[in-house]
Parts: structure tokens; C-alpha cells; sequence
């Protein structure tokens, strides 16, 4: 039913900029346009679609435009009524010369808690409410006439006021409702989708997977393994196997218990096999001990931040500051600068007078490049297969990147260009890699957090100077990162390891995507920046993003094992986990195991230099109360003091059968992505 009101739950959707047009004759009055919020929240096993006006929604005052210089580079210009405000800011930006303003002007975010915010205007009139059983059928424009917009119409023949989506299109509004209902064409109309559509096959649910040939599909691995893995991967289930079985002769007749080698077989230079591998050696079970309680604090506030700082702008007590930001993060106002820091784009001990000469530097530097690929010719872009691969691949995930994040929706949305421009400029910066799909998802927080061009993109060089091994064409790094990981398994779980293998999965490809992207599309945009600053600090130990891969399949342990997941259903359900993934509770399981291991002095060798715990020494409390413990090693990235907050505690059933774990010494030579 359509009604307007107050509702709370799981935000699963929210998207700003969603206007309704209360006067269509009238589309230049901007009393005719009515800005809300849109979202879609689960409460009490219910899914709501829910839109209210909001005042303070972003409008087209405050919406940045792109223009030309006459040295083509792109010159972003504010309209009027934010120039008005930051005009003298800008004429004293290190950025005047190049004339670019900050991309993305701070604006308040709207509550999330589901209150509705008091509107002027009589605006709250057009409030609406419905739950996603009450849905019949939802309307869409036709392409290329303007704005995006949606009409939902419910069963009991209500129709809703259109929805135009001025920031982006409803792309992900769409994919987010497929996950609770199916979605189909009408026969009668195209750009009307039916609920609940009883005629469409469950196997074409599953985006665009099942849209090729099956064969398509291999190729499509065997060429192109990131995209493959993250997109086709992503939906697997029996009915894409039995497909793949039933259609392509290499596959034809092949038994369940044998896709997993067919897989390793499609993806080259991933096949991986332990046990071959010379110096191979067994080592008995190691008792790790029990598992200490570990404590979150709340994140760091600027106050916090402003009072390590000297009057020269350096920053006091670094290894202090990581610890408080590895215990809880920082607040959102602290980001912009702090994560300068943690990338390593800001020396920890420079002062404020040598940033700003490293930023003035910085941004020559930046656009200098920039001009690199602006000043290119389409004739010699023809000439420069190199460039024009690039930019193809760019222009494709950055389109890809329209549909899965809400920050950057829309074809002619201002971030979505700078997105472009950054990676297109990395390309001049580190040609010998250029762009390699998924890039995009790790530089799309980064220009979020910065809003600004320059800043984001040196950031994201830093945090690709890390990564730089998972997108190399040989894929050592993502080998070298699955083979640790499961020697940690092993290690914590040999039981839940010895399942794995027999149901194919020893590989744990299933981790692929967490590992090559950073748990990106894992979890929430607001939990990916809390995570990733968290591993920035380098606390508590080397590789601790294997902790965090080991903290989350450690949770999912009981499902997969009870209820007998084979192959398919170990793929599907790992995949599944998407945004479902509580981060502070991976945060303190993941610190947990780490000094839980730091604890055990008959830790494998291979295991300690994985985790860089060769050269430590542990400190271990004297009484044994219970309480918890302080547990140090005599290193910086490893010293930890104790804070009374709140505990979430973390506590890891132990095996103690005297089994056999099998770590292979030379796994701990490779070189961590």
C-alpha cells in the first residue's frame, strides 16, 4: 500500500537526486521539481521501497560542470551559488594555474535511520511508502529521452508518481530489487519489467552470465580472467555448470567433482597445487591456544588528530596514531587528510609548509601527464594500439562502475568523468602496466574521500604501488596470495581445509575477488573506507587482509560444512556474502587470530614470515585472569595499548585433534601482492 511514514531498518539502497516532477509543463521552474531520497530497506524479514522529499538534497547549485580550456584539459567550473561561497578558497588553490576547482563540494549526509526530516513547501505530502510484495509492475523511460525515471505501479492498480533519477540512472535501483524479486519484460511493452515474471528461467537472473554462449564464457576466462572471475563467478550455481556441461564439447559428460580442475585449467597461470611443490613438508598440528577477547574503540576524532600535531604541522606519536586508527578507524571530517598520510603521499614527519610545496609540485606533475593524452590526436590514437586499448578499457569499467555504485551514477555525472581522466592519466604514469579492469573499483573511494582531482589520483598511485602485483598479465601476486592464504587456513582450520578439498574448492577461488580488489565489492561503500584505512595502518602484522579472508570463511564454517556444500554451492555462497558482511566484527576476528598466532611459540616458519612474526618477541601478561591482554611484539607495526572501551569479543573454536597440517617452506619465499 502507498502511504507515507516513518520506517527504520537494513538499508539495502539510497540514492539522493531522485526528483519528482510535480508540473511536467513546467520542467525550467524549480518549484515544479521536488527532490527526495530513495531507498530500499529490509525490516522484520519485509522489503520497503521508500522516497521522501529532502531539502538539503543535492540541487543544481551545487552539481560541478565540465568545460574546455584552451589546452583541452578538463576544467571543472562551479555553478553560481556554490562559486559564491568558495571563490576566495579557489583563487588561493595550489590549482588556480591549471584553473580546476575541488571536484566534489562536501555536503550532509541525509539520516539514515529512517526519521523523516521536517519539509517546508508542503513537500511531504508526496511522501510514499510500499512493500515490495505489493508490487506489480515498474515503468521505465525510453533511452535517450532525457532524464531517467521509473514509475512503480501495485497491484491494487495504484500508480505512483514518476521518479526521475537526476544524478545517475536506476540502473542499481533495478539490479537491488532483482535480488528479492524476478524481473521481466512485458511481452506487451518492453519498458514495462513484471514482477515475479513466472515465464523467465531462473538461470537468466543471473546478470547477463547466461546472455552468451557457454562457450563464450570459457573464452571470455581464458582471455580476460579478472573480469570473468568477478562478474561470471559471481552468479555461479548447478543450472551455469549444467549449462556449461550440456553445451561445450570440452566440457560435455564432465562430472561436478571435476569443475574445479576445468576452471584452474581456464584461467592461466592460477593452477595451483601445494603438494607438488619441492620441499614439501608435513608438520604436526600446532595448538594455538585460545583465542584472546579483542576491544574497538570508537574512530579517531579530528580533535584527537589536531592535538598530535606540532606548530609546524608534523605529526607527533605516529606509531601511536596508527594504533588508534587500527582500533577504530577515523571519523569521516578526519579522512581527507589523514589518508594522505597512510598511503604514504604525505611523509608522516613533514611539515604543513612542505606539503604544500609537495602538492604545488604534485600538480604539475599531474597535468603535465593529463596533457600527455589530451594533446593525442584520434589520427594518432589510431596509431597507438597501446592508448586506445587502454582508454576502451577504461571507458567499459568506469561504466561498470555507473552501475554498481551509487556515488558515481550517471553517464554525465562530474565524478564519473574525473574517474576517467585519473585512470587515463595512470596510464601516462606507469605505461608498462597501463589499465587492467578492476582498477576503477579502487581509485572510486579514493576520489570520494579527496574530492579532488589531483589528491585522489597520487593517492591511488600510492595505493597501487601496493597492489601493482595483482594486476600483472602473469598473476604471481594472486597466486602467491591464495597459496598463503590457504597455508593459514590450514594452519587454523585443518578440518574445514581437508572439507574444501574434497568438495573441489581447495583452491579457494572463491576468494579471488576479495583478494584482487580489496574486499571492494564486499561490503558497503561506508565499510570499504573504514576497512581499507584500517589496513593502511600495516597493524597488526604483514598480509593481514589473509586474516580477514580467514575471520569471514571462518564464520561461514558451520553453514558450508552442515549443510554438505558442494562445488557449486560453496561459489555461490561465498558470493552471496555481498554487503552482508558485518566489518567490525571481521576486524576483531581477523586481530584476534593475528595475536592469537603472535601467542603460539611453536608457530610454522612458513607461517611467521607470511605474517613478518620471524623476528618477534612476545610479551605475555603475568596473571592469567581472563581480562584482556596486552600482547606486543617488539616491532612498530606491532605494539598495541589497551583502551577501556566496549568489547566485542571474538572467540574461535578450537581443533585439537592431533592431525596433520601440511606447510610448505617455500610458500613463505614468495613475495606478498
Amino acid at each position: 500500500m502507498a502511504a507515507a511514514g516513518v520506517v527504520s531498518g537494513k538499508i539495502i539502497y539510497e540514492q539522493e537526486g531522485v526528483y519528482i516532477h510535480s508540473s511536467c509543463g513546467k520542467t525550467n521552474d524549480q518549484d515544479s521539481l521536488i527532490s527526495g531520497i530513495l531507498r530500499v530497506l529490509e525490516k522484520d524479514a519485509e522489503v520497503i521501497v521508500d522516497w521522501r522529499p529532502l531539502d538539503d538534497a543535492l540541487d543544481s547549485s551545487s552539481i560541478l560542470y565540465a568545460g574546455k580550456d584552451s589546452s583541452s584539459v578538463v576544467e571543472w567550473t562551479q555553478a553560481p551559488k556554490e562559486r559564491g561561497h568558495r571563490g576566495s578558497e579557489h583563487l588561493n588553490s595550489y590549482e588556480a594555474e591549471w584553473d580546476m576547482v575541488n571536484t566534489v563540494p562536501s555536503k550532509k549526509k541525509p539520516h539514515t535511520t529512517g526519521d523523516a526530516p521536517s519539509h517546508r513547501n508542503g513537500k511531504s505530502k508526496w511522501s510514499f511508502l510500499f512493500s515490495l510484495t505489493d508490487l506489480k509492475s515498474i515503468k521505465q523511460n525510453k533511452e535517450g529521452m532525457g532524464w531517467s525515471y521509473l514509475v512503480f505501479c501495485l497491484k491494487d492498480d495504484v500508480v505512483l508518481p514518476a521518479l526521475h533519477f537526476h544524478q545517475g540512472d536506476s540502473k542499481l535501483l533495478i539490479d537491488s530489487l532483482e535480488k528479492y524479486v524476478v524481473l521481466c519484460e512485458s511481452p506487451q511493452d518492453k519498458r514495462t519489467l513484471l514482477v515475479n515474471c513466472q515465464s523467465k528461467s531462473l538461470s537468466q537472473s543471473f546478470e547477463n552470465l547466461l546472455d552468451e554462449p557457454a562457450y563464450g564464457l570459457i573464452q571470455k576466462i581464458k582471455k580476460d580472467p579478472y573480469t570473468a572471475t568477478m562478474v561470471g563467478f559471481s552468479k555461479v550455481t548447478n543450472y551455469i555448470f549444467d549449462s556449461l556441461r550440456g553445451s561445450d564439447p570440452s566440457t560435455h559428460q564432465r562430472p561436478p567433482s571435476e569443475m574445479a580442475d576445468f576452471l584452474s585449467d581456464a584461467i592461466p597461470g592460477l593452477k595451483i597445487n601445494q603438494q607438488e611443490e619441492p620441499g614439501f613438508e608435513v608438520i604436526t598440528r600446532i595448538d594455538l591456544g585460545e583465542r584472546p577477547i579483542v576491544q574497538r574503540r570508537e574512530p579517531v576524532s579530528l580533535e584527537e588528530w589536531s592535538q598530535n600535531i606540532d606548530s609546524e604541522g608534523r605529526i607527533l606519536n605516529v606509531d601511536n596514531m596508527k594504533q588508534m586508527i587500527f582500533r577504530g578507524g577515523l571519523s569521516h571530517a578526519l579522512r581527507k587528510q589523514a589518508w594522505k598520510f597512510l598511503l604514504g603521499y604525505f611523509p608522516w614527519d613533514s611539515t604543513k609548509e612542505e606539503r604544500i610545496q609537495l602538492q604545488k609540485q604534485k600538480t604539475d606533475e599531474y597535468f603535465r601527464m593529463k596533457l600527455q593524452w589530451k594533446s593525442v590526436s584520434e589520427e594518432q590514437e589510431k596509431r597507438n594500439s597501446r592508448l586506445r586499448d587502454y582508454r576502451s578499457l577504461i571507458e567499459k569499467d568506469v561504466n561498470r562502475t555507473d552501475r554498481t555504485n551509487k556515488f558515481y551514477e550517471g553517464q554525465d555525472n562530474p565524478g564519473l568523468i574525473l574517474l576517467h581522466d585519473i585512470l587515463m592519466t595512470y596510464c601516462m604514469y606507469d605505461f608498462d602496466l597501463g589499465y587492467v579492469q578492476g582498477m576503477s573499483d579502487l581509485l572510486s573511494p579514493l576520489l570520494y574521500v579527496m574530492e579532488n582531482e589531483v589528491d585522489a589520483f597520487w593517492c591511488f598511485a600510492s595505493y597501487m604501488d601496493q597492489m601493482h602485483q595483482n594486476f600483472e598479465e602473469q598473476m604471481q601476486g594472486m597466486k602467491t596470495q591464495l597459496i598463503q592464504l590457504s597455508t593459514l587456513l590450514r594452519l587454523l582450520d585443518s578440518g574445514f581445509c581437508s572439507y574444501l578439498e574434497s568438495q573441489d574448492s581447495g583452491y579457494l577461488y572463491f576468494c579471488f575477488r576479495w583478494l584482487l580488489i580489496r574486499f571492494k565489492r564486499e561490503f558497503s561503500f561506508l565499510d570499504i573506507l573504514r576497512l581499507w584505512e584500517v589496513m593502511w595502518t600495516d597493524l597488526p602484522c604483514k598480509n593481514f587482509h589473509l586474516l580477514l579472508c580467514c575471520a569471514i570463511l571462518e564464520s561461514e564454517k558451520q553453514q558450508i560444512m552442515e549443510k554438505h556444500y558442494g562445488f557449486n554451492e560453496i561459489l555461490k555462497h561465498i558470493n552471496e556474502l555481498s554487503m552482508k558482511i558485518d566489518v567490525e566484527d571481521v576486524l576483531c576476528k581477523a586481530e584476534a587470530i593475528s595475536l592469537q598466532m603472535v601467542k603460539c611459540k611453536e608457530l610454522p616458519q612458513a607461517v611467521s614470515e607470511i605474517l613478518g612474526l620471524q623476528d618477534s618477541e612476545v610479551t605475555t601478561p603475568d596473571s592469567d585472569t581472563g581480562e584482556d591482554e596486552n600482547v606486543g611484539m617488539n616491532s612498530p607495526t606491532s605494539t598495541f595499548q589497551s583502551d577501556s572501551l566496549p568489547v566485542l569479543a571474538t572467540s574461535g573454536a578450537r581443533d585439537d585433534n592431533p592431525t596433520q597440517t601440511s606447510v610448505s617452506p617455500n610458500v613463505s619465499r614468495l613475495t606478498p601482492a
